[in-house]
């Protein structure tokens, strides 16, 4: 499982065929995103040393959004270093659901309060900071969506410690849906805020843009089921597409990941396609001028949100053993191909 099979996903996908854009000021954002984390003690140490030291999650921000307000994809940036950090938190509580319903007790009081308890955590006091830094400029209607799916995600995670438990496989048809609720589903939220724009109710509750959120999330957490899967197999943990496939099917490790990298090229096209239908349905919603442009710039951003995750992986260290890039990876050889930038329309 390396880079090698992810990348090759631009050839037989024309939905990724375009490498990812990156902003020119990747390198200095990386700085300062790097000096927060170690400074609000998320990151402890020789950042090389660690999966959340090495993940670089300045890159994806950067990848995500090429052309934004710099210190918004910072505040982006800063909240993917807080979510790998709970990810990593939570996966410490492995196989207990109460741990990680524990964990979250207190970052929702913490959100709720809008201040930290007495002797709160790193987690905890970095997420009440960035939650002062984000929500304040956001409707109520969203500072909601935005608690219920932190919730949306503390029950995907306690299902998961369940299943490490208990060493259960999940089957393919149940993975799906239990991966997106563990997928961190408010990162998709914050792209609103990042944009400067908010999405009309009226959209958000339309079963198309519900689906297009959801293949999307799909393409996301299969391809980094990709580039995680020798850790999380060599850790027991059953939560990962390649090691779903390779049971249910009785496939070789190979086999399965291959079976993956189909699966993301397929649905990839299929959301391209989806995409022109929606955008067609949106016009017809009787929106603003203004929602109409809020609601195709969060689309564009959600469509090249696949590709830019791949880049990611081939560049990040997040999930490598000796804290390079993923095996085949070139980070350099990425950089280049993200000069070659995409400034044609997505979703048409």
């Amino acid at each position: 499982m390396n880079a090698s099979l992810l990348l090759s996903l631009g050839e037989r996908a024309p939905a990724l065929a375009a490498p990812s854009a990156m902003r020119p000021d990747a390198w200095r954002l990386g700085e300062r995103v790097d000096a927060w984390a170690r400074g609000r003690g998320l990151v402890l140490g020789d950042p090389d040393t660690s999966p959340l030291g090495r993940a670089r999650c300045e890159r994806l921000a950067a990848r995500l959004f090429p052309a934004a307000d710099a210190a918004s994809v910072e505040l982006f940036a800063r909240w993917l270093t807080w979510t790998f950090a709970l990810d990593d938190a939570l996966g410490e509580a492995a196989g207990s659901a109460t741990s990680v319903h524990s964990v979250y007790d207190d970052l929702l009081r913490a959100v709720r309060r809008g201040q930290t308890g007495s002797g709160a955590r790193p987690l905890e006091s970095a997420l009440v900071e960035l939650w002062r830094a984000t929500s304040g400029r956001m409707s109520r209607d969203w500072r909601r969506r935005f608690l219920s799916h932190l919730e949306e995600h503390r029950e995907g995670c306690s299902q998961q410690a369940v299943h490490r438990r208990t060493r259960h496989m999940p089957d393919p048809e149940a993975y799906p849906e239990l991966r997106r609720r563990a997928a961190a589903p408010f990162l998709f939220d914050l792209v609103e805020p990042v944009l400067g724009v908010e999405l009309p109710n009226r959209l958000l509750a339309l079963p198309a843009w519900q689906a297009m959120r959801e293949d999307i999330t799909d393409l996301i957490t299969w391809s980094n089921d990709i580039a995680s899967y020798p850790r999380e197999s060599a850790a027991g943990d059953p939560h990962n597409h390649v090691s779903v496939l390779a049971s249910a099917y009785g496939l070789d490790p190979a086999e399965s990941a291959a079976m993956v990298a189909d699966r993301i090229a397929i649905r990839a096209d299929q959301v391209r396609f989806a995409s022109r239908a929606l955008v067609r349905t949106i016009a017809r919603l009787g929106m603003t001028e203004g929602e109409l442009d809020a609601a195709h710039q969060v689309l564009r951003v959600l469509l090249d949100a696949p590709r830019a995750h791949i880049d990611w992986l081939a560049e990040s260290g997040r999930y490598s053993a000796d804290g390079g890039t993923p095996s085949g990876g070139d980070g350099s050889r990425l950089d280049g191909l993200a000069s070659l930038r995409w400034t044609g329309p997505s979703a048409v």
